[in-house]
């Protein structure tokens, strides 16, 4: 699945198939819109900010624990894989991977989930629809228009990302069509990284052991041959061979299967795709009930081990205290965010505040508004 500039399928995004953006902009004629794009998300204080947010264990619990940003690395480089063996465009794969989660809210998926209970009535919260929200309009680095100004192909891939924990609707772009074919490969990246990463964390924070995972058929066949090589080893010792043929072996699976699917539909255009009755891109079966056997094991053992629930239940406090402050007195919010509630509505300005903060700044804020003896 290494690299090369083999010629694209006809289906694949690209500069002349791309509906373009919703500001008219002149760029040279040589230069790529998707690069154009690249470089505003990379650029942007909404992906700076993911290095200090809570992928699942909190930012600063561990050094070697993944952040939103690491995330959303190696969900880029598993997008990069696929476009590549599927012979689309690697480029619209990654950045899509990369602007995914610009809207993450801090504390990880607690973060998200209270926000949610907060906006319910107001509404909603869902990082996706979040992450459309920060291109399209909290960032602005440029006078001419708010926004990133994102090609419509990254705009409508965000718009349309759904997996089993998010389903972003609500937005004109969702229109029950389908995203490109980066845009679905970008999203089962997103599903395989959590799958194979919250895996390995797990393995080091020791909350879950080698016997636990003895009846899992995903894992019991990738560790397999390194248990063979190494049989006196600690599993910590050999983690990550074996994580590396999982990821390999569910790679492989979508490459073959997507590949069926795709000459099964008959695409030849980027609409086609769109147009398809279901996904392109999936596993096959029995590898389909296998990720999902694997998935319910890290829902039941790691995302509700007491560890993380604890973390969870104090993540909440933070956001929910905030958010109550704030409503009740919205001049605590900066001038610039405090000036949009009379268009948008204060539920509407607090969470976008809040869903912009890292872990960190919303502890620091939580200590300067509450804790009497805190600098302010």
């Amino acid at each position: 699945m290494a690299e090369s500039n083999q010629t694209l399928k006809p289906y694949a995004a690209s500069g002349t198939n791309s509906r373009g953006r919703e500001h008219a902009e002149t760029f040279p004629r040589n230069v790529d819109p998707f690069a154009i794009d690249r470089q505003r998300v990379l650029h942007s204080a909404a992906f700076r900010r993911l290095e200090y947010k809570t992928q699942v264990f909190v930012v600063g619990e561990h050094d070697h624990f993944r952040t939103r940003l690491t995330h959303t690395l190696e969900v880029a480089s598993i997008a990069r894989r696929l476009c590549t063996a599927l012979r689309v465009n690697v480029a619209v794969g990654e950045l899509i991977a990369l602007t995914h989660d610009v809207g993450h809210p801090p504390f990880g998926h607690a973060g998200e989930k209270t926000l949610a209970e907060l906006m319910q009535d107001h509404g909603g919260f869902e990082h996706n629809a979040q992450s459309l929200r920060v291109i399209e309009y909290l960032e602005h680095p440029y006078p001419a228009f708010r926004g990133l100004n994102a090609t419509y192909e990254v705009r409508e891939s965000l718009a349309k990302h759904c997996t089993l924990y998010d389903r972003p609707g609500g937005h004109p772009l969702a229109d029950g069509s389908h995203a490109p074919i980066e845009g679905q490969i970008a999203n089962l990246a997103d599903r395989l990284a959590y799958d194979c990463h919250d895996l390995e964390d797990a393995i080091g924070a020791q909350l879950i052991t080698e016997a636990d995972l003895a009846n899992i058929a995903l894992w019991h066949e990738a560790a397999e041959e390194p248990r063979r090589t190494y049989p006196k080893l600690p599993l910590a010792a050999i983690r990550r061979p074996i994580l590396d043929h999982l990821e390999t072996v569910m790679l492989n699976d979508i490459v073959h299967e997507s590949r069926r699917r795709i000459a099964s539909a008959k695409v030849q255009t980027i609409d086609d795709v769109r147009a398809c009755r279901r996904e392109l891109l999936a596993f096959a079966e029995p590898m389909a009930s296998r990720v999902a056997e694997l998935e319910a094991f890290l829902h039941e053992r790691v995302y509700r081990h007491g560890r993380l629930i604890r973390m969870d239940t104090k993540a909440a406090r933070f956001i929910r205290r905030l958010f109550e402050a704030y409503l009740g007195e919205p001049r605590l919010l900066p001038p610039r965010f405090a000036a949009r509630i009379a268009d948008q509505g204060a539920h509407r300005v607090i969470c976008d505040y809040i869903a912009g903060m890292t872990d960190r700044f919303a502890q620091d804020e939580y200590k300067r508004l509450f804790e009497p003896f805190e600098r302010v």
